[in-house]
């Protein structure tokens, strides 16, 4: 009983010590009295998920201190409670009376006409960590943009979910670049949206270089996922509600887009974490035990029928995207194919997207699940290597 009395007051203390050791990009922009700001129009890319470590909203901070004059709002809108892949409208903040020009309607890049009232455009939203998640589109598109038109941008990072030195997964076939896979990165990069956006410009993905600045963050280090932070997490889509929602979008997010029937917990606490269909087995259990080290799964009734549930380490380990791959291939085979055969050609597109190639189908029929991981290794290590250079945290 003490020691659980004890507990209970010195570990809202630790958390709070921790929150106070991170600053993001936007605290650090706040601390250095917007230096970078002053005397500029000031555009904002940002929705719910912008805010200062003590919870503060970005656009109300820069409407305050600075010359804002614009916001322009990803997918999911300027609340983040848009349904995945709906267009979202432009539309006034209530909050700040300012225009929000809509990054995920008419245009996925900001026009000519969005931008000629500013001199810089600001970038501050939270990323997952995950190549086809659509923010990271968006920072490139803006980054894109801003070049184009000679308007300086200017990131306030944030914490990647994952961690810093999670590296995994396939790479992408030029062919297969779109608004869901942006950039030719692993599908899980280990890169801070700041890191990521300072490798963009150097390599040209985008075309020509922007005029960019990243705010770093201090006391962030590669080995902090996210509940290591000691930050509050932001719901920051409507199936991304939790510090550990990232991981388990990562594991099952590639498969859920395939077919119809499967149950991945969508809408709820559990969103991306559980996986079921009719035609699931208990062997599904056993077969991801043995394949995935680093991951609990456990049986899980949902509502479609039986399957599992994922349960990810806070502190990081496991492989995430091998956890992924051997999904998808047991899925495969114990569906009989049928999640490939009963797609329809909008949803097999949206699958080779995301997935980064067309190929999968076919390797899962001539080849094991660890002979297609073996095969992303050569692509890993030379990213490894190649985004050095990019890398502002230990």
């Amino acid at each position: 009983m003490i020691r659980k009395l004890f507990l209970s007051l010195i570990l809202p203390l630790c958390v709070v010590s921790q929150v106070q050791a991170i600053e993001l990009g936007i605290d650090v922009l706040q601390h250095n009295n917007f230096d970078l700001l002053r005397g500029k129009r000031v555009g904002l890319v940002t929705n719910q998920t912008g805010v200062n470590s003590a919870g503060e909203k970005t656009r109300l901070i820069l409407r305050k201190h600075v010359n804002l004059v614009a916001l322009y709002t990803p997918e999911h809108g300027l609340d983040g409670t848009e349904k995945a892949g709906v267009d979202v409208r432009s539309r006034h903040d209530p909050l700040t009376g300012l225009k929000a020009y809509s990054l995920y309607g008419d245009t996925r890049k900001p026009t000519p006409q969005m931008l000629e009232g500013i001199d810089v455009l600001v970038f501050d939203m939270q990323d997952i960590g995950c190549r086809s998640y659509t923010y990271i589109s968006t920072m490139g598109k803006c980054l894109q943009a801003c070049a184009e038109q000679g308007k300086e941008f200017v990131v306030l990072d944030r914490p990647n979910p994952l961690g810093g030195n999670r590296v995994e997964g396939m790479g992408i076939d030029p062919h297969w670049i779109s608004f869901v896979g942006q950039f030719p990165i692993p599908y899980v990069h280990g890169l801070t949206v700041g890191e990521l956006a300072l490798m963009a410009n150097a390599k040209g993905w985008m075309g020509p270089k922007a005029d960019l600045q990243v705010v770093k963050m201090h006391g962030w280090s590669r080995s902090m996922t996210w509940p290591m932070t000691g930050l509050r997490w932001i719901q920051t889509s409507p199936n991304i509600p939790l510090a550990m929602s990232p991981n388990y979008y990562v594991i099952t997010g590639i498969v859920g887009g395939l077919a119809d029937g499967l149950d991945l917990g969508l809408f709820s606490p559990r969103a991306f974490q559980i996986l079921g269909a009719h035609w699931m087995k208990p062997e599904m259990v056993a077969y991801l035990r043995a394949h995935c080290p680093g991951i609990g799964i456990d049986p899980y009734e949902t509502a479609s029928g039986p399957g599992v549930i994922f349960h990810a380490n806070p502190e990081g380990g496991g492989d995430l995207c091998a956890a992924a791959l051997h999904t998808l291939a047991e899925s495969n085979r114990l569906s009989r194919g049928g999640i490939f055969s009963k797609a329809n050609g909008e949803m097999m597109n949206l699958f080779y997207k995301v997935y980064g190639s067309d190929t999968i189908r076919h390797d899962l029929a001539s080849k094991t699940p660890s002979q297609i991981i073996a095969s992303w290794q050569p692509f890993l290590s030379r990213f490894r290597l190649e985004r050095q250079p990019f890398l502002l945290y230990q």
